[in-house]
């Protein structure tokens, strides 16, 4: 690949000499101009590698062409040589610290300057390749990146539908349970990211179900005061699985499983917090699991009705439930209905390409028999 250089000056004569010198061995093309103006404006639409410029032009000097172009993107470290016949100490200490590399001397005919663009040629092309090889570089970083976080989630999700299946036996409810409150977050106006973030460790709130006894946990029918001590054990639990973890997904889980049956009135367990005390991503999941606990069939109850349901949402706002949470759940009631009725995509492209995907295979793929409710809800 040639390098690419850009020659200003506002002599037509100059300009043709310091192209055919320049271009001489046919390791560069030159792009010229007569105006520094339109040079700037050329160079905010391509990349060079080399920049030769004079001192003494109308509309502006050198000096302010390169202190200008040293602030476009891709022109921080190129090589930049001022031509001029001024060459005093003031001239140069002022160009130096506008960035410019080298001084060219006016002189045509001069070994001088023949010697010193041969040494810009040869640094802007090494300048080039440090700059693609860092590029790429980069870019294979991000690539890795981009992996891991991919590795990240599916390990999440994963571990969330192994619970999942234990409890509930068809990871549909794990699956509405993300949907529900990704909807909140984003009605919320929280961040990009931590919509995303809840979307995914949504599905964890109930991890500390693994260690519930299965006479408890599969009881086909209403707990005792005792049995529900036990179960209620489970948020501190999955707590505990989920602490102290170095990936940010699962310590937001973790946030999740301890706070998501914290009531707004304080009235909650396993820690009694209250308002803002409870994590957001705790108060954001507890509308959608109980939600979700309300409008799907257990063995000891019917579904409620989606209208109904909507309704004790709405009487348990400011008592059970943040009641900003609520109002933005209930804000999207069309898109909540088609969830409930499994007809919502997720917008996320790239979960959807892991969590929907895995969780509804798993579903599909579990026999009919196996599929009938067997727990007590999630909320």
């Amino acid at each position: 690949m040639l390098t690419q250089a850009l020659l200003v000056d506002d002599s037509r004569s100059v300009l043709n000499f310091l192209k055919r010198h320049i271009e001489a061995e046919g390791l560069v093309e030159a792009t010229t101009f007569l105006d520094p103006v339109q040079a700037l404006a050329c160079a905010r639409e391509r990349v060079f590698d080399l920049v030769l410029v004079d001192y003494e032009m109308p509309h502006m000097d050198g000096i302010s062409f390169i202190r200008t172009l040293r602030t476009l993107p891709g022109c921080v470290d190129i090589p930049i040589a001022m031509i001029t016949s001024r060459q005093t100490d003031d001239v140069k200490m002022e160009a130096l610290q506008a960035g410019a590399t080298d001084f060219l001397p006016k002189q045509p005919q001069s070994v001088e300057m023949t010697v010193r663009l041969r040494n810009l040629i040869q640094l802007g092309a090494a300048v080039r390749k440090l700059n693609d090889r860092a590029a790429h570089l980069a870019s294979e970083v991000a690539a890795a990146i981009r992996k891991l976080g991919e590795r990240e989630e599916e390990i999440i999700l994963r571990l969330a539908l192994a619970v999942e299946y234990r409890d509930n036996d068809t990871g549909e409810h794990t699956l509405r349970v993300a949907r529900y409150s990704r909807i909140i977050a984003e009605q919320l106006g929280l961040p990009a990211r931590l919509c995303r973030d809840i979307y995914l460790a949504a599905p964890l709130h109930d991890v500390g179900k693994v260690a519930i006894p299965d006479n408890i946990l599969l009881k086909p029918g209403r707990l005792t005061d005792e049995e529900m001590a036990v179960i209620r054990t489970h948020a501190t639990i999955g707590e505990r699985i989920l602490a102290d973890s170095s990936c940010e997904l699962i310590q937001l889980g973790a946030q999740i499983a301890a706070g998501h049956h914290e009531r707004w009135d304080g009235a909650g367990y396993p820690n009694g917090l209250k308002t803002d005390e409870i994590p957001v991503a705790a108060r954001v999941v507890a509308v959608a699991d109980v939600f979700d606990a309300l409008t799907t069939r257990r063995p000891y109850k019917e579904p409620m009705p989606l209208g109904a349901a909507r309704n004790y949402l709405v009487e348990n706002q400011g008592r059970q439930f943040d009641p900003a949470c609520v109002e933005a759940f209930l804000s999207r009631w069309n898109e909540v209905m088609e969830i409930a009725a499994g007809q919502q995509a997720t917008p996320f492209q790239k979960t959807e390409a892991t969590l929907a995907p895995v969780m509804e295979r798993a579903v599909e793929g579990r026999p009919a028999e196996d599929r009938s409710p067997q727990a007590v809800p999630a909320a």
